[in-house]
């Protein structure tokens, strides 16, 4: 004899896990009414969303910031399409994701995945589950979080990209946003030339002096005149690639003169910025 599933049934199960009406009620129908075993159910469908997808890739998703005292954190649930990105319910769970996140200090995006809600279900579970409810492949793309006297996030309008930034000291809130804004829009490698990846130093060094050989005009230069000659490149480099040394959007000065303006004492500490890729 078949169980007579209810649409209050099939309601109060979607308020649990997300997943959509018919979804929640083939569940319902194979679990024999039994709500936790419907629950294995559509997380397990999850799973051969993700299996089934794996070669899918994840470009669309949502970016979520907060900062809790002198602690920032960033994250990003990503989906295949703007179409589940947009929903409401995606970027709720990517807020549920970064309140554990934030809940338990998680170090990184390894020790997040590893972080269990009060069902007892890991974040990882529920990012399976969120490809069970949505049909496409999602994924933790990106988790980080900084440490420092004051912080300020800057998300832009899509919710694709984002940026957190930590100050060695409180600082006027339009001007750390107005930084977070920029860091943001413009992408720098690093917060100034000391904190810039040696090897793409080393890269760019080494392109610059070779643009200088394979110039006529530099023949027969001296190599320490060529050396001479990269080393004015790289510092144009940096000016166009590092945070501090960035000229402000529309203006001459640079984000260090912007902000010694501000607070000759004050500066960038702590850089983390992402951006889902198309």
């Amino acid at each position: 004899m078949a169980i007579e599933i209810k649409a209050a049934d099939v309601m109060k199960l979607r308020k649990m896990t997300g997943a959509g009406m018919m979804d929640c009620k083939k569940a319902l129908i194979e679990a024999e009414g039994d709500y936790s075993r419907a629950q294995d159910i559509i997380r397990e469908k999850g799973k051969l969303v993700v299996a089934k997808r794996a070669d899918r890739s994840a470009s669309e998703g949502v970016v979520v910031t907060k900062i809790v005292g002198t602690k920032g954190y960033i994250l990003c649930l990503a989906c295949e399409t703007d179409f589940v990105a947009q929903n409401g319910e995606f970027t709720a769970s990517a807020n549920e994701m970064l309140d554990l996140a934030v809940a338990a200090d998680a170090a990184d995006c390894d020790a997040l995945l590893a972080v269990k809600n009060s069902e007892g279900h890991t974040v990882e579970e529920l990012v399976t589950e969120k490809s069970g409810q949505t049909g496409e492949k999602c994924e933790l793309a990106y988790y980080a979080r900084v440490e420092a006297p004051y912080i300020n996030a800057y998300v832009h309008f899509n919710k694709k990209l984002g940026t957190l930034l930590g100050f060695n000291k409180e600082v006027d809130v339009e001007v750390a946003h107005k930084i977070a804004m920029q860091a943001t829009a413009m992408a720098p490698i690093s917060i100034d030339v000391d904190d810039c990846p040696t090897e793409i130093v080393e890269k760019e060094k080494a392109f610059a002096v070779e643009q200088m050989k394979q110039d006529p005009k530099n023949a027969n230069k001296p190599e320490a005149i060529l050396e001479k000659i990269a080393e004015g490149k790289l510092r144009k480099f940096f000016e166009e690639n590092t945070l501090l040394n960035q000229a402000v959007v529309g203006e001459k000065e640079s984000i260090r003169e912007m902000l010694a303006r501000a607070d000759k004492e004050a500066t960038v500490i702590a850089y983390k910025r992402f951006a889902l890729e198309a």
